[in-house]
């Protein structure tokens, strides 16, 4: 998974690396052994988004296995007997796991139930060459009917998406957000509910004021021009695991910003 130059390279080239950069302290020894490693942190961050029900950003979790990177190569022991690329392999993979954990409201044992369920209807299909019945399903799975049929009610109301996620109009118009799709209510023009959107916009608008003009930068090439990571560092002139330590920092420093005006408010 380690890629260099476009090959992968062996473990004693990532050693003699790391090795370097512990002698020297050089960031840019780090930063190509981060840019070595990267594609390692995409796949286990697509191979785990795949296996969850809930629309995630991977950005998101890009950025949190690209720290977790930056962590274990700073944390490496070569005496312990695994190679560097194992050791960032288990701590990518154990940040990405609890990333999703704090994403996800549904408790662990509804998640099992999802996999035992998914895992006994594929393997009806596989034995009888069609899908089960909600009673052969249940049979498979070991449970009454009754239970099942909780439990996939449980699961289905733990598939949260993103109201912003782009849907096809049935009227051929293009892709719209799926919030233009709901039918429209008393809500939105509640004028204590207008009042509320109007001032947290303002927090946010203040909030992003108050941070320092590279986090800003940072913010608007991301959200605003949709660049990816390497290339907003390319654009500022840094790597692009400095560009994830920025935004987790700016993310950081926005929800605080905007959580201590609210309780200000509340106070005053």
């Amino acid at each position: 998974m380690a890629i260099h130059d476009g090959q992968r390279i062996s473990a004693e080239k990532a050693l003699s690396l790391w090795s370097e950069y512990q002698k020297t302290g050089d960031r840019k020894l780090r930063d190509r052994l981060v840019l070595t490693f990267a594609p390692m942190v995409k796949y286990i961050v697509y191979k785990k988004i795949r296996e969850t029900p809930a629309r995630l950003d991977a950005d998101d979790f890009i950025s949190c296995g690209l720290e977790a990177l930056i962590r274990s190569i700073d944390r490496y022991d070569p005496t312990k007997g695994a190679t560097l690329e194992q050791f960032a392999w288990t701590r990518i993979h154990g940040a990405v796991i609890d990333e999703l954990r704090r994403n996800d409201w549904a408790p662990r044992s509804l998640r099992r139930w999802e996999r035992d369920i998914a895992q006994s209807r594929e393997r009806f299909s596989t034995l009888y060459s069609r899908r089960p019945s909600r009673e052969e399903l249940a049979d498979m799975v070991g449970i009454t009917t009754e239970e099942l049929t909780g439990h996939l009610r449980d699961i289905a109301l733990s598939d949260v998406g993103s109201l912003n996620a782009l849907v096809t109009s049935s009227d051929g118009g293009g892709a719209i957000e799926q919030i233009d799709l709901l039918a429209s209510s008393d809500r939105e023009t509640d004028p204590e509910r207008v009042s509320a959107l109007s001032e947290a916009k303002m927090r946010f608008r203040y909030a992003f004021q108050r941070l320092p003009e590279r986090q800003r930068r940072v913010a608007v090439l991301l959200y605003v021009q949709n660049l990816t990571l390497r290339e907003v560092g390319e654009v500022l002139g840094v790597s692009e695991s400095r560009v994830c330590q920025i935004h987790t920092q700016l993310r950081r420093a926005l929800r605080q910003s905007i959580n201590d005006d609210a309780l200000y408010s509340e106070v005053a």
